[in-house]
């Protein structure tokens, strides 16, 4: 049993007026009944929850699965199987991860009344969610006790990559939508020798794709019509060290990752093509050769729910001997990683020449944006002005990474973690378009 705050308040307003009552004796009698009323209030109320139990018909329906960085809904449902109504106070246990001790509803059922309450989570780390029982704390419209009872059943949701981006970025990338900022569909250079069917000529068609034989047999110009070759080999690499623990707007570098491998993994598989996924830190994490079969998405999606990122540094020779040992062929290689320093770039740039030597390698390197808004702000001492100073030079010094790269033949992106999935998609559609995977 618990009590409520206007059993306090009554009871606390008969403590002052008993005290009153030792100046003004005539008082102390009505203090005496409106002491006995309230007792006798305060039992009955107690009578109304214990002596028989509220039915409640609790239902608390979750996804099957959340995914990361997006918004889930859940849903409860309630409905007052009793005889009287009740004010009641909802509290759900939710799972640790969103560190919300503030959840609480309030609603009024009557007499066979239900209501739906919902609300949504937004997951900031993949793993294993256990939500609780939902706690009911009912009263009586005395409303100076109350009761707790707990009802539905303890759940365990598993947080995946987010799913939801990736069906997003299929829908937008496979149509070459091109009305917002983002994918966009790249100008062909060069030209692609996968035949694909002989059509008529229109206005705007190289009239070097003419097939003069076909032409004269049907009396009409007709051309070769040319697609992107299949069955290219697209591997992810992950780097899952300490430099990719560092959180931007709740998500860790590696989280960004996770999420844009998945993205871009499914549109390679869309595209006929074949994806691949290597993680690797101080050791070599999860390895899944190029494949495009209908298992394929369901095998990445297992492995980088359960990838975690590691305090140690990145050994690049390490993954250097698996790539040469796993990948046989030429392939697209989309290496996720950071570099914070030209120092830690020329540290490892002899392995990324080597592995670009065999392979199309793209080096993937995040923007800071918590230093580019610090090399933004209007400076008022001169301490403001050392630190933008340091951030510009911060700024200057990751532009001049991918100019270092660029200089060596291997392709860079520079991109801000929330639009990262964004310039890797467009990094992989112009590569395809100029012939170059």
């Amino acid at each position: 049993m618990y009590l409520t705050n206007r059993f306090f308040l009554v009871f606390g307003a008969l403590t002052a007026l008993c005290a009153l009552s030792f100046l003004w004796n005539d008082l102390f009698p009505l203090v005496q009944a409106f002491l006995l009323c309230a007792s006798i209030l305060t039992i009955t109320d107690c009578m109304l929850l214990y002596l028989r139990r509220p039915a409640f018909i609790l239902e608390r329906r979750v996804p099957a699965i959340m995914t990361l960085n997006d918004i889930n809904e859940v849903h409860i449902r309630l409905k007052n199987e009793g005889r009287q109504r009740f004010g009641i106070t909802l509290i759900d246990e939710l799972p640790f991860q969103f560190q919300r001790r503030d959840f609480k509803i309030q609603l009024n059922l009557g007499p066979g009344e239900n209501s739906t309450i919902q609300y949504t989570l937004c997951p900031k780390t993949r793993g294993v969610y256990a939500f609780g029982y939902v706690q009911l704390f009912v009263q009586t419209m005395l409303g100076l006790a109350e009761r707790r009872i707990s009802a539905g059943l303890p759940a365990e949701i598993p947080v995946y990559p987010s799913i939801f981006q990736m069906k997003q970025y299929e829908m937008r990338a496979l149509k070459q939508i091109a009305h917002e900022t983002g994918i966009k569909k790249m100008r062909r250079i060069g030209h692609s020798y996968e035949f694909d069917q002989i059509k008529n000529y229109v206005h705007g068609d190289d009239y070097r794709s003419i097939n003069w034989k076909a032409s004269s047999r049907y009396n009409a110009l007709m051309v070769n019509q040319y697609e992107d070759e299949r069955s290219q080999q697209v591997y992810c690499l992950i780097d899952k060290s300490r430099v990719m623990r560092m959180p931007f707007e709740a998500l860790s570098l590696m989280d960004y990752a996770i999420n844009t491998s998945l993205a871009i993994s499914n549109i390679v598989i869309k595209k006929q093509d074949k994806a691949g996924l290597i993680s690797f830190s101080d050791v070599i994490g999860a390895t899944l050769k190029a494949e495009r079969d209908s298992g394929q998405m369901r095998r990445i999606l297992e492995s980088l729910y359960r990838e975690q990122a590691r305090p140690l540094e990145s050994n690049f020779d390490l993954l250097y001997e698996a790539v040469r040992r796993l990948i046989g062929v030429r392939s697209l290689l989309l290496l996720f990683t950071n570099f914070e320093s030209m120092y830690a770039l020329e540290r490892v740039l002899p392995v990324l020449r080597r592995m670009n030597a065999f392979h199309l390698l793209v080096v993937i390197i995040f923007e800071n944006t918590e230093i580019q808004a610090l090399a933004q702000e209007e400076p008022k001492t001169v301490a403001d002005i050392y630190r933008q100073n340091v951030a510009q030079q911060f700024i200057f010094e990751k532009k001049e990474m991918v100019q270092k790269l660029r200089q060596y033949g291997i392709q860079a992106v520079l991109a801000k973690p929330k639009d990262l999935t964004l310039s890797t998609i467009n990094k992989y559609l112009e590569l395809k378009s100029r012939g170059l995977i």
